[in-house]
């Protein structure tokens, strides 16, 4: 095989394949695995990485116990403890973010073997598109800043004191107003501002087990659904937005009403299951004062109270994000812009952490790097089903893959009705709260929120705590 050859069947066209439509659907993905030996690999690979993100839990725990023993046999040896290598290597493997970019190492060496170093590097340098990732870095780092905190803050505030200024009314007031910000200001950039608000208004209040799992899946399935108001900002939508001529009234009409009715619905329908464990919540936040805006409190030592004109240039550097979300190097340079006016200013800026980003940034990338082997079979799935089976396989499919991949799939499929390009949207977005991987923000949001569950996000726990907001989202986008 040529390299010009490998290099167009890695991956190879879908429209390389012959059309067996006609025949099983398992007859034709065995037919393409035959014709492309390193479907079958790329897609093995993919599925271990998946595993292992339902498994990053497990070695978070063993990675803390593995350290405790290590430290206990050090006093007990009179030596000060210091921190084991095994427990930090298993401590790296529990880290969920870099799951998929650890297994990305594995996918270029088979790669290499199969077709070679330089049609493998074509891939990953010039097939892969890390746009979104990047983007995703960008406008985090720039949604967690002091000034845009506080301003969204400031703003939600004058609802939550509607309801008193009371845990329970700040909790509703993050996830109903918050998520629809994301048609806005991007997804991840409303799951930042929701997710650092929740982290301080909420969590910080130590509420139970199941009332925090609930409340990370009713954010992560609000998120999801509330980037469908408009046909610019999130990815699902943008993805097949220009391909399929969708504008901001057909997106609103179609999709976007019915979120705004699941979003209040499911916040309610939690609210009813768990407004006493809300309730005790203020009689904490009472003593710890911690649901005040920061306008209202003193500012932290070393900080000025943050100026008109610094949240204003912050505010402009997000809307220049977000306008040249699809152009790199407009937005990238504007970032580093920004941390120059960050510096200048920094009496008023807290202290920016960028490892959170650039952590998402990675998982995102390595993402899109196995995702972009799965068309194989994702596209002739798609393709076979009614309005409603679409409906419930592209929820499904989601929670293994980021939603916008799955749009964009479809979008590939020749000829699909607009009854079922609504129908694979609507299912993308329904499932993008099942799982950590099933929306470009939810790493964002378990990266701000993980020290709050242990250091990580029991999968199973998310999935409970995302089913009821997502059956309610389902019901509101088919009936």
């Amino acid at each position: 095989m040529s390299i010009d050859q490998a290099i167009a069947t890695l991956p190879r066209a879908l429209s390389s394949y012959p059309d067996r439509s006609a025949g099983p659907l398992i007859a034709q993905l065995v037919e393409r695995v035959r014709l492309e030996p390193f479907n079958a690999v790329a897609t093995g690979i993919f599925i271990l990485a998946i595993l292992h993100t339902f498994a990053a839990a497990i070695f978070a725990r063993h990675a803390v116990n593995l350290q405790q023993a290590h430290d206990e046999r050090s006093r007990a040896a009179g030596r000060l403890p210091r921190p084991s290598v095994r427990a930090e290597l298993l401590h790296f493997m529990g880290e969920v973010e870099v799951v998929f970019g650890l297994w990305a190492i594995a996918l270029l060496v088979a790669m290499v073997a199969y077709v070679g170093w330089e049609a493998s590097t074509h891939y990953f340098n010039d097939a892969v598109n890390y746009t979104e990732p990047l983007f995703v870095v960008v406008i985090m780092a720039l949604a967690s800043t002091r000034p845009i905190i506080s301003l969204a803050e400031s703003m939600l505030g004058r609802l939550a004191r509607l309801g008193g200024s009371s845990p329970a009314a700040w909790w509703v007031v993050i996830l109903t107003v918050g998520p629809p910000l994301g048609s806005f200001i991007t997804e991840p950039g409303a799951m930042t501002i929701c997710a650092v608000l929740l982290a301080r208004q909420f969590y910080d209040l130590e509420p139970g087990t199941r009332l925090k799992y609930a409340t990370l899946g009713l954010l992560f399935v609000n998120v999801s659904i509330g980037g469908t108001l408009t046909h610019f900002a999130a990815p699902p939508v943008l993805m097949v937005a220009r391909a399929w001529g969708w504008d901001l009234s057909y997106v609103f009409g179609h999709l976007g009403w019915r979120a705004m009715l699941a979003i209040p619905a499911s916040t309610l329908a939690y609210f009813l299951v768990f407004r006493r464990q809300l309730g005790d919540l203020a009689h904490r936040s009472a003593a710890a004062d911690v649901y005040e805006p920061e306008d209202a409190r003193q500012a932290p030592p070393g900080l000025l109270p943050v100026p008109p004109w610094v949240t204003t240039v912050h505010v402009a550097f997000m809307a220049w994000t977000v306008v040249t979300a699809h152009e790199p190097v407009l937005f990238v340079g504007g970032f580093l812009i920004f941390l120059g006016f960050a510096k200048a200013t920094v009496a008023y800026q807290s202290r920016m952490d960028l490892k959170g980003p650039v952590m998402v940034g990675f998982f995102l990338g390595g993402l899109v790097i196995h995702g972009g082997l799965q068309a194989w079979w994702i596209g002739p799935v798609l393709s076979r089903l009614s309005e409603r089976p679409l409906f419930l396989v592209a929820t499904v499919l989601t929670g293994f893959n980021d939603n916008a991949l799955i749009t964009y799939l479809a979008s590939l499929v020749p000829s699909l009705h607009d009854t079922l390009k609504l129908a694979v949207v609507a299912g993308a977005v329904t499932g993008g709260g099942l799982t950590v991987i099933a929306n470009a923000p939810n790493p964002a949001g378990q990266a701000l929120l993980a020290r709050f569950y242990g250091g990580a996000v029991a999968p199973l726990g998310l999935f409970l705590g995302a089913l009821l907001p997502t059956i309610i989202a389902a019901l509101a986008f088919t009936l």
